[in-house]
């Protein structure tokens, strides 16, 4: 009796109208950077009153279908949804020879100018590789047949993109509006920009450009694209999808009016498209994020032992450090900046003496409020040399000890003076004693010391630090 209801409910299932499915009316995405975006898609559908069935074939192909939602604008509680199916058994060479099995199907041979010299009809017995293996034409069994294999139709339950089913209870007949919801993988964009300093040093003209990936699987025409910048917490991501290569990159300036416009949304930042835009299937888009020009900069020098690489082309016990470079940002209005910047890469360019711009080093920027202030570290400088030794050291009983250290600076620069920050990590409970140099108390565990160094002059940092435990 089960197995009977069962037929019966599929063959009612069947016979079910099949609802025409209006194009796209209204587009929006919604993508975060963290390889995923929301999608949503309005459309017209005339309903009959009571049972129907209604398809979306163009949705994306890495959809996660736990997350699709379907309303009736016109109507939410007239329109019930029975039941929700997404069906992706695609087409391939495999599953239609697997399908036609027992089957009959045609084999026709070709000359070399492509016109047909054989056509012959036989009943598919067994199949490898997407290939016809064994034929039975007529009463003998061919092995391999060779030639172009003809299908009568598209077997039942294959479909040559993934689509959502839906059984609707509509409570009266009419056109109806309706929105479809879903997440999807493949969906992911990143900030870039473009920073050129000034002869100086003082200040940079800056271009953030907003890139945008499309590897979901499908198309999305004249979308209102949002971006949200922020750690959004997933419970369960969903897996990454197969890389593939983009096929474009367009890039598109946002000028009259068509720029993104930012906002906060709950704790995160929402940037938004002011125009539409199409999203192609495999593409890379660029996009203008912002335009700073002449934000004021400020290049500091870092010798930090605990990062700053040896080097050994110096020669000596191992202890001379690189000098790191970094361009410090004031996120400030009256910097020139002032909005909240998505994490994203910076490259820093600078023009040379013929005016030609030369790459001068890049560096990863997490997402940045407004008036907070951007560290780029965009290299180690060539003409500066650090040097730590440890003078002195003794042990102050079993829970204490003292030690003599000293920074060496040495500008080799032929005309530039310039400010050197020497970092000292430092543990325990400890304090500076006799330094030659006045110190900055940046942590518990971080002092700074800050000397002016004249080209072709050494500088030289000693103190004395006690630490306990």
């Amino acid at each position: 009796m089960k197995v009977l209801a069962l037929a019966v409910a599929m063959a009612a299932s069947a016979s079910l109208s099949v609802a025409q499915v209006g194009p796209t009316e209204k587009m929006e995405i919604t993508v975060y950077n963290q390889n995923f975006g929301l999608v949503k898609d309005v459309r017209s559908i005339d309903l009959p009153e009571g049972r129907s069935v209604i398809q979306f074939m163009d949705v994306a192909a890495q959809i996660d279908p736990t997350s699709v939602h379907f309303k009736s604008l016109t109507d939410p509680t007239g329109v019930e949804i029975l039941e929700q199916n997404y069906q992706f058994d695609l087409v391939d060479r495999a599953k239609l020879m697997q399908k036609y099995l027992g089957k009959e199907i045609r084999i026709t041979r070709y000359d070399q100018d492509g016109q047909p010299v054989e056509t012959q009809e036989g009943v598919l017995l067994g199949a490898e590789g997407g290939r016809p293996g064994v034929v039975r034409i007529g009463d003998e069994i061919v092995l391999d047949p060779q030639g172009t294999v003809i299908l009568p139709k598209l077997p039942e339950g294959l479909i040559v993109r993934p689509t959502l089913v839906w059984d609707l209870a509509t409570a009266k007949a009419g056109k109806h509006q309706v929105e479809l919801s879903y997440m999807t993988t493949g969906l992911t964009w990143a900030a870039d920009y473009v920073a050129v300093v000034n002869e100086d040093d003082t200040k940079a003209d800056l271009n953030g450009w907003v890139t945008l990936t499309n590897m979901s699987g499908a198309r999305y025409p004249d979308a209102t694209l949002k971006l949200i910048a922020g750690d959004v917490r997933r419970v369960a991501p969903m897996p990454p999808p197969a890389p593939e290569a983009p096929m474009a990159m367009p890039m598109e300036a946002g000028m009259g009016g068509g720029g993104f416009q930012e906002k906060a949304f709950f704790e995160y930042h929402m940037y938004t498209l002011q125009r539409p835009a199409t999203i192609a299937e495999n593409e890379t888009k660029q996009v203008t994020l912002l335009s700073a020009p002449g934000a004021t900069i400020k290049k500091v020098y870092v010798l930090d032992p605990a990062v700053a690489p040896v080097a050994p082309s110096l020669g000596g016990p191992g202890d001379k450090r690189k000098v790191q470079v970094k361009i410090e940002v004031a996120n400030k209005e009256e910097s020139g900046l002032g909005m909240p910047l998505p994490k994203g890469k910076v490259r820093v360019y600078k023009a040379d003496t013929d005016g030609s711009l030369q790459f001068v080093g890049e560096d990863l920027i997490d997402h940045t409020p407004k008036d907070e202030t951007v560290r780029l570290h965009i290299g180690d400088a060539f003409d500066l040399v650090g040097e730590r030794k440890v003078m002195d050291h003794r042990q102050l009983g079993d829970r204490a000890q003292q030690e003599k250290i000293q920074f060496s600076l040495r500008n080799h620069k032929e005309k530039d003076t310039v400010e050197i920050t020497a970092v000292e990590h430092l543990w325990g409970e400890w304090t500076i004693e006799n330094e030659t140099t006045p110190f900055v108390k940046k942590d518990a565990q971080t002092a700074e010391f800050t000397v002016t160094v004249e080209p072709g002059q050494e500088k030289t940092i000693e103190f004395t630090v006690t630490t306990r435990w």
